[in-house]
């Protein structure tokens, strides 16, 4: 009870712009959750689809791989069903190749979005921190001049110490989302990988020379 009461205290002490802070920290939250739900059903589904259309690859079975991608929303299946249709056209490597590569740039934008914005975020709160600081240090020695002169080393010190709390809070929301951004990007970049491999693979197996 007491660390929710200083957590308040310290809340109340930044000012006005501890705010704008707690908006962005609550933005932030959001978008590492859902990107973080949304990757991992992503690779889960990847997955299972990969680990059984591998052997069916290998076999040249690519009728089985159409139909087991059929009837699945995961990436790596649309990848593979865009694959099958073109090899049934035309199996030439470059066509088979083009295809993959167009349905990886379809589903491309949904694996990555939103996660530039937790850098964006990682940034803003740093930079709101240090608005609020230097607004509290402007009003605080603005109080100085009108101040009665026992009084002006307590208030310069209350100012200074609301000030900041104001960089302090920006700080503690900006560090987390800048390494939480770091590990989301480093786990799109490798889904990323996984489906260009993915498509390597297809075209291996499907392609004519």
């Amino acid at each position: 009870m007491d660390f929710f009461v200083t957590i308040l205290h310290f809340f109340q002490k930044g000012g006005f712009m501890m705010y704008p802070i707690a908006i962005v920290l609550a933005l932030s939250v959001a978008i590492a959750i859902e990107r973080w739900l949304f990757l991992s059903r992503v690779e889960r589904e990847n997955r299972k689809i990969w680990q059984d259309a591998v052997p069916l690859l290998a076999k040249g079975d690519l009728a089985t791989v159409e139909q087991l991608a059929s009837g699945s929303d995961a990436a790596v299946a649309r990848i593979f069903t865009a694959g099958a249709a073109q090899a049934k056209v035309d199996p030439h490597r470059n066509e088979v190749e083009t295809a993959t590569e167009e349905a990886l740039m379809e589903v491309l934008p949904a694996v990555e979005k939103r996660t530039h914005y937790l850098a964006t975020f990682s940034n803003m709160s740093t930079l709101l921190g240090l608005l609020g600081t230097v607004i509290g240090l402007i009003g605080a020695f603005a109080a100085l001049g009108t101040a009665d002169p026992t009084e002006k080393a307590d208030l310069l010190s209350r100012g200074i110490s609301e000030a900041m709390n104001c960089t302090a809070f920006g700080l503690l929301v900006a560090i987390p989302t800048l390494l939480v951004h770091a590990w989301l990007q480093a786990k799109t970049t490798e889904l990323v990988d996984r489906l260009e491999a993915a498509c390597a693979k297809f075209v291996s197996a499907a392609a004519r020379k």
